[in-house]
């Protein structure tokens, strides 16, 4: 890993031979890191130092806009060649993140290999193995024998994305077994690949959504697997690398979402995507918000008669807020890497409500004591509906935390579309109407 110190002394290096020799030494993730933290008039001055084969993978680590940024500043030419030397899934991921015209222009500069492989993977719907798999990988035909599968291995899959596992099909490509690479060098020279490869192959289809993938991936220690179209015909795989990345996309938008973000929003990006993902959700919630400042606007007669209120209330929305956010997050995180499905909703609800319900006795019964506390010797009675409102609002905050986003992943939708901010504003106006018009109640009958 490039350190703080690395950085320095690279930028401390005026002489552009030694720099570039430097850079073509080092990993091409810890250049892309280099590159990233350099001023932008720069970037390009050090990524054209670069060797062909080191720009390339270089290139495949930088963020989006940095990449987008490099293809303006560097000659077409230098730019095709990068863009060609790509793997077809970095490819197709590359030209998801550029403008329409320039993925248009960079197409019509590939051989026709690398289009119609591009153009493929591009077919395929976001989000499904087929986006994310990449074409290039090891096929044998039933009839070599080990001999000859190893020296076909040798000779025509050297650039191939992975070449641990080998995929045996039929004339027509159609799936029919799997061999790793282990097997083929530990079996006699003549022994056939039908013989010695594997019956039972784990595979996906093209349009199985790229969270199954990973979580079948994960769950069975796999370092690719194969992608069929809905005749069984092989037409790619997917590799953990690829996997790795998705899980990685996936956990951010969750997390983004959660706390009402736009969920794919990076620490990098400019303060205009910032403001146009953020935005939006910020907005909303205030006008969620005006909702719980309408439930309290017909009772501030009573906040006045009891000004104790006025402290208790941002206490009570607090903490049910927060218990409703541990409750989502888990919930959702279980759902994402497939702890839990929709069918475990009444057990994990179970849980909650069990959970629930020891947490609302304390909470209540903590609130209740701070507004004895609090209160005037003539509105101590409040801790009692103070007590009983948090009690209730927790119970509430751990069925819908669990129900809501269980519910839209019975609907085939993302659970974390249920985020942090909607929920918590929500209890927030439930909280306070149920509190103020207890509270309204029984002031009538302490003042008769």
């Amino acid at each position: 890993m490039l350190t703080q110190e690395g950085r320095a002394s690279l930028s401390d290096i005026s002489d552009l031979n030694r720099l570039k020799l430097e850079l073509n030494q080092l990993p091409a993730i810890d250049v892309g890191d280099y590159i990233a933290n350099l001023l932008p008039e720069r970037r390009a001055i050090a990524f054209r130092l670069l060797n062909k084969n080191q720009a390339t993978e270089v290139f495949e680590y930088l963020h989006p806009e940095i990449r987008e940024e490099l293809i303006g500043s560097l000659h077409d030419a230098q730019v095709c060649q990068i863009v060609e030397a790509m793997r077809p899934d970095d490819r197709a991921e590359l030209f998801d993140e550029l403008p329409a015209g320039v993925v248009r222009r960079l197409i019509q500069q590939l051989s026709p290999v690398e289009r119609q492989a591009t153009a493929t993977i591009l077919g395929y719907p976001e989000g499904t193995a087929g986006r994310v798999m990449t074409t290039e990988y090891v096929r044998l035909r039933q009839g070599l024998t080990v001999a000859q599968a190893l020296s076909k291995i040798r000779m025509n899959d050297r650039d191939k994305e992975t070449v641990y596992y080998a995929y045996v099909t039929d004339d027509s490509r159609k799936l029919m077994q799997v061999v790793s690479l282990r097997q083929l060098l530990f079996s006699l020279p003549d022994a056939l690949i039908r013989d010695i490869a594997s019956d039972r192959v784990l595979k996906v289809r093209t349009d199985t959504p790229q969270e199954e993938v990973a979580q079948l991936m994960k769950r069975y220690d796999l370092l690719a697997v194969p992608v069929v179209d809905r005749e069984d015909r092989l037409v790619g795989i997917i590799t953990i690398d690829d996997m790795v990345d998705v899980l990685e996309e996936e956990a951010t938008e969750d997390i983004q979402k959660l706390a009402g973000g736009g969920g794919d929003e990076s620490a990098l990006a400019s303060p205009k995507v910032t403001i146009r993902k953020r935005l939006p959700w910020l907005l909303l919630n205030i006008g969620l918000y005006i909702g719980a400042a309408s439930a309290i606007a017909p009772f501030q007669q009573t906040i006045a008669l009891v000004p104790v209120l006025a402290v208790i209330m941002p206490i009570l929305a607090n903490s049910s807020g927060n218990v409703a956010f541990q409750v989502l997050s888990v919930t959702v995180r279980g759902l994402g890497v497939g702890e839990v499905t929709p069918e475990d909703t009444l057990r994990v609800l179970r849980k909650e409500i069990l959970a629930g319900l020891g947490t609302a006795i304390v909470l209540g019964c903590s609130l209740g004591i701070l507004s004895l506390i609090w209160a005037s010797p003539s509105d101590r009675w409040v801790s009692i509906v103070a007590g009983l409102v948090m009690s209730v609002n927790i119970f509430i905050a751990c069925t819908l935390g669990t129900l809501l986003p269980m519910g839209l992943k019975r609907l085939n939708l993302d659970p974390a579309l249920i985020s942090g901010p909607l929920l918590t504003t929500t209890l927030d106006t439930v909280g306070f109407l149920t509190f103020l018009s207890l509270t309204s109640l029984a002031l009538r009958f302490v003042v008769v």
